[in-house]
């Protein structure tokens, strides 16, 4: 081999990899059967990751899982309501830093491929849209309607300021930016896709912009001019042939989303997919020479209250489990699973003579807490404070410019009588209580609005939580997205009047008053400590409690709920301390129980 072939075949090693080349700024351009970088063809073999689904502590680690399994690529979404919960306010720290997210990866030799969008689906609350869109009068989000633009133009700019100059052709390593996201499966506007194009372009986004979707929507979904990527198959000839029937005859060829996994929501199995249906495939598209991106390579937590939920007019309404293990090659902590042993053995042989992959990381270490006692707790109407909003009809959480979390409505009625209670448009789950003791639940997943009541005599309390499940992220119904009691109440076929209403939306935990006195027959807010000599990833078991959230050294660790598949929640080492460490659970259905532990493995498949 002569010395012109071995600097040949190093620059491409380095490339294929993702090591960044000497120069400061890169080029990165379409031929028409490869993506080229720095003058040569590049593969991209990509995985997707969400900076908010994995703690700032362990993106680095996560990076570097990648690596060894033979990744040179990350992509992932950017999130317009993490970024701005509140109009005009915008947030780009902690864990929400983008842009220090996508600085890790070129530390790890890793490039980027990223997805502002600004629509992500990603089972994630109403598709990564602020909710307070919704109290834009006439606001219509994916089209050319002007205050949806005009707020769209805002927060893509804001992104620009961060991201744009860490794009390839500014040095960084973002290769590719994604306008919309299968918008093809939602409409066909192709003036509309263009304003998202020169909306990116004066964002700062100069480089390669794409679209993506799936076979069926790439005709609708695509704009002349640009790659369209896909979504959803992997036979090498139809990849070809899609692409280059809507890119003008052309390549290069992108599979923007292949998905070796699912991802579950409340009341229904875990979804698992064996990796031997997906070897053979994942290497013919290598062999093939096609660029791909795993949705997902590490799925994480979707933590908090941000989980999404489909619904339809064929489906009931499905929200999401707070895990998004996904079934990923990376685990939810960040551990390799089978899966990821069999897709390195496959991404081993497509690498050039002489190169090996970096070693696989060891499992993290774990531990079980065999029992934590939470002594301290407080009844649902023992935390409001401040002074309600008194309406004369139920008011949604967007009119009380709440985003997430929970409402609880009030009023009173005459007593003495039988009859049935009814939440027209109930969004999404509700506790029914009757002079401060729970009677009854609604779950708008089973179509419940209605409960029959028998009310004691004299005046009676009437109190109502309401718990917003998750904005659905998928579909024509995103516009139809409020949360709370949504129109109105009837009790015994007449209109009920006068509400107060306390908004709770558990943003923080620190400020609760407790006591020793355990509320009975209503929800509760629960509070222990616990003693750690050394801290290692744990799973706590909430397969005894009812339904809730729970927070660790104020971390919100996500949702719990007995029905499954989700039997435990994840709490990762990177979030405890040596010595003390607070839990705070708000139980909703389950107030008697006030002890947990936790297990050394998760439980993702059991329905109760």
């Amino acid at each position: 081999m002569t010395i012109k072939k071995l600097i040949i075949l190093s620059t491409i090693l380095l490339l294929h990899f993702g090591i960044k080349a000497q120069k400061a700024n890169h080029t990165f351009i379409l031929s028409d059967s490869a993506f080229v970088l720095d003058g040569k063809p590049f593969q991209m073999i990509s995985g997707e990751m969400h900076y908010p689904r994995v703690p700032r502590e362990a993106w680095r680690a996560r990076m570097k899982m990648a690596k060894a399994m033979g990744l040179n690529t990350i992509g992932t979404y950017v999130f317009w309501n993490l970024h701005e919960p509140q109009k005009g306010k915008f947030d780009f720290s902690g864990n929400n830093d983008v842009a220090e997210f996508v600085k890790i990866a070129k530390e790890e030799g890793l490039w980027v491929i990223l997805r502002p969008s600004p629509y992500v689906c990603a089972e994630w609350e109403f598709g990564g849209y602020p909710y307070w869109l919704q109290n834009e009068k006439g606001l219509v989000v994916r089209s050319k309607e002007a205050k949806y633009l005009k707020e769209y133009e805002t927060y893509i700019k804001e992104v620009g300021k961060r991201l744009a100059p860490l794009q390839v052709n500014h040095g960084g390593n973002i290769l590719m930016v994604q306008i919309e996201n299968e918008y093809g499966s939602y409409g066909s506007d192709k003036e509309y896709l263009a304003i998202n194009q020169r909306l990116f372009k004066e964002a700062g986004f100069d480089g390669l912009l794409y679209t993506c979707d799936p076979p069926e929507a790439i005709v609708n979904g695509h704009l002349p001019g640009l790659l369209s990527a896909i979504n959803g198959i992997d036979d090498p000839a139809k990849v070809k042939k899609m692409i280059r029937d809507n890119h003008d005859g052309k390549g290069p060829f992108y599979i923007a989303e292949w998905y070796p996994a699912w991802f579950d929501w409340w009341g229904t199995k875990h979804h698992t997919v064996p990796a031997e249906n997906y070897t053979a495939r994942l290497d013919s598209v290598l062999s093939a020479g096609i660029s791909i991106n795993m949705y997902m390579f590490h799925g994480g937590t979707t933590r908090g209250f941000m989980n999404g939920a489909n619904y339809n007019d064929t489906n009931p309404f499905e929200p999401q489990i707070s895990s998004y293990d996904y079934d990923a090659p990376l685990d939810e902590a960040g551990n390799a699973t089978p899966k990821f042993m069999l897709f390195r053995s496959v991404m081993s042989k497509h690498l050039p003579a002489g190169q090996t992959l970096p070693p696989v990381p060891p499992a993290k270490p774990t531990i079980a807490i065999p029992e934590i006692k939470l002594n301290q707790s407080a009844s649902l109407l023992s935390i409001l404070s401040g002074k309600p909003v008194v309406n004369k009809t139920p008011l949604t959480f967007e009119d009380l410019n709440q985003d997430y979390g929970f409402v609880l409505y009030q009023t009173s009625l005459t007593g003495g009588r039988e009859g049935v209670l009814k939440l027209n448009k109930l969004r999404d789950y509700a506790i029914i209580m009757v002079n401060g003791k729970r009677v009854g639940v609604l779950d708008r997943r089973h179509n419940q609005d209605s409960i029959r009541l028998a009310l004691p005599s004299g005046k009676v309390k009437l109190d109502i939580l309401v718990e917003n499940l998750g904005r659905v992220n998928f579909g024509p119904y995103l516009l139809q997205n409020k949360k709370g009691i949504t129109e109105s109440v009837f009790f015994n076929g007449k209109e009920v009047y006068n509400w107060a209403m306390y908004s709770l939306p558990f943003s923080k935990v620190n400020a609760i008053t407790y006591a020793t006195k355990k509320a009975v027959d209503m929800p509760v807010v629960k509070k222990g400590i616990f003693n750690l000599k050394d801290v290692a990833d744990t799973y706590l078991d909430m397969s005894h409690w009812g339904k809730g959230v729970v927070w660790v050294n104020g971390h919100n660790l996500g949702r719990y709920w007995f029905v499954g598949p989700q039997q435990t929640l994840y709490l990762p080492a990177e979030w405890l301390k040596r010595g003390q460490n607070e839990i705070v659970v708000f139980e909703l259905l389950n107030s008697k129980v006030s002890k947990l532990s936790s297990s050394k493995t998760p439980v993702l498949d059991k329905l109760q």
